[in-house]
């Protein structure tokens, strides 16, 4: 092994490393806001998607977290009954139905990322354009592989012990 392919080999262990520890903290994280709203982190997740995409299907749904149809019907159910988000007709095809944010509630949660966003904002001031623009692509790339590997997995029959 040559010294390049040493140094690569020990950037890719420091950097799956980190990449769990920064897992572990974002999923922390966001279960802390979450329950300060009552909601689970699945949940809060799934309104920041239906916050960036607009309202979405339920297909739509299972599509971009990965969970299966029926795990998202009891999760649209759960965030109706919470009152963050409603089920509203399809403009243009009557036969579908969109699920929506209720603006008004997202703006309970908003005061919860002000502090973080300004954190971000400072932590990025130590990088080049250039270095975030590497940093950008690589979380890109990182996070169509882990919707793909979540798609596979909630489309695998769940293995019971003993069977």
């Amino acid at each position: 092994m040559t010294e390049g392919d040493e140094k690569r080999d020990e950037t890719l262990r420091r950097l799956m490393e980190v990449g769990r520890v920064h897992s572990g903290v974002t999923v922390m994280f966001h279960s802390a806001i979450a329950a300060k709203q009552g909601l689970n982190a699945t949940e809060e997740k799934t309104l920041d998607l239906l916050e960036r995409h607009g309202p979405l299907t339920a297909k739509d749904l299972a599509r971009l977290t990965g969970l299966a149809p029926a795990s998202v019907t009891g999760l649209v159910d759960r965030l109706e009954t919470k009152g963050f988000a409603r089920r509203v007709a399809h403009p243009t095809d009557k036969r579908r139905v969109l699920v929506e944010l209720n603006q008004e509630k997202i703006g309970e949660l908003a005061v919860f990322f002000e502090d973080w966003a300004r954190d971000i904002v400072a932590a990025c001031e130590e990088f080049s354009t250039e270095e975030l623009e590497t940093v950008v692509r690589f979380l890109r790339v990182m996070a169509e592989r882990q919707r793909e590997a979540a798609a596979r997995l909630s489309s695998q029959a769940v293995a019971r012990p003993g069977s």
